[in-house]
């Protein structure tokens, strides 16, 4: 009786285990399958230049010297492979994958890269890779163009020696004071407007040993002459006058003669 409850539970332990492996080996089987079935979907069917895609976001990988380009569609991205960026966008060359990016520069149409525009919208001038609604204070528009062109388009002669130190207009009685240099516009720009062209005068600081000015001296030395003509007006009335002045005392300092007795 024994002997034979023990078979059966043998038999059926061998059942369970049989049916376990059955159905492992069933699961490995359609889980490749699964997979093939996946990885087919993924690789067939992609568009010309295309070398993974999904059936809901479009390429998801492009053949080597495309560039793939992410177009938004509702909340989805589609993904799409092609030969060069289109307008707005500049692109990105990585060992991976080729990007296209969207220019991130106000009123650009095209650019060079993400921070540089090459083209902007209509009515607005390009100035060193930013649009602008009139060029910049020392640029105009080149030529009827949309493009503010530079000062440099100014030819100008070399600069000539620096003037003497002076100081409002006067070269003396100072010791501080500027000297100044200048050159000339040898041709404008096409536009005519001399004032896009650079400055012409410059000015520096100077300082100078300070000197008496001419006409300071001279007033000086007339001013001396006075005093000196005036004491010997005084000395000459005082003579007549009869008043002398001791010997020791102090100009201006006299006393009275006295008459021998």
């Amino acid at each position: 009786m024994q002997l034979g409850l023990c078979t059966v539970v043998v038999f059926l332990s061998l059942a369970d285990l049989a049916d376990s492996s059955s159905s492992s080996s069933n699961s490995k089987a359609l889980k490749g399958k699964r997979q093939r079935r996946i990885s087919t979907e993924m690789t067939q069917g992609c568009a010309k230049g295309c070398d993974l895609c999904s059936e809901f976001n479009g390429c998801l990988k492009c053949s080597p010297k495309l560039f793939i380009l992410l177009e938004r569609n509702d909340i989805r991205q589609i993904g799409i492979c092609l030969p060069s960026c289109p307008p707005g966008y500049f692109d990105v060359r990585n060992p991976d994958m080729n990007k296209c990016m969207k220019c991130k520069i106000d009123n650009c149409e095209d650019c060079f890269s993400r921070n540089f525009c090459t083209k902007c919208k209509e009515g607005l001038y390009l100035h060193k890779g930013r649009c602008y609604a009139t060029c910049p204070e020392g640029y105009s528009a080149a030529n009827g163009t949309m493009e503010c062109s530079s000062p440099a388009q100014c030819e100008m002669s070399e600069w000539g020696p620096w003037g003497p130190c002076s100081k409002k207009k006067k070269l003396c009685g100072f010791r501080r004071g500027n000297e100044e240099r200048s050159r000339k516009v040898l041709q404008a720009p096409s536009s005519g407007d001399v004032s896009v062209c650079p400055p012409t005068t410059e000015l520096r600081r100077c300082t100078v040993q300070r000197n008496q000015c001419p006409e300071g001296r001279k007033k000086k030395k007339e001013e001396q002459g006075k005093r000196d003509n005036a004491n010997e007006d005084r000395s000459r009335k005082d003579g007549r006058s009869g008043v002398r002045r001791r010997k020791g005392q102090p100009r201006g300092t006299v006393v009275p003669l006295t008459s021998a007795p």
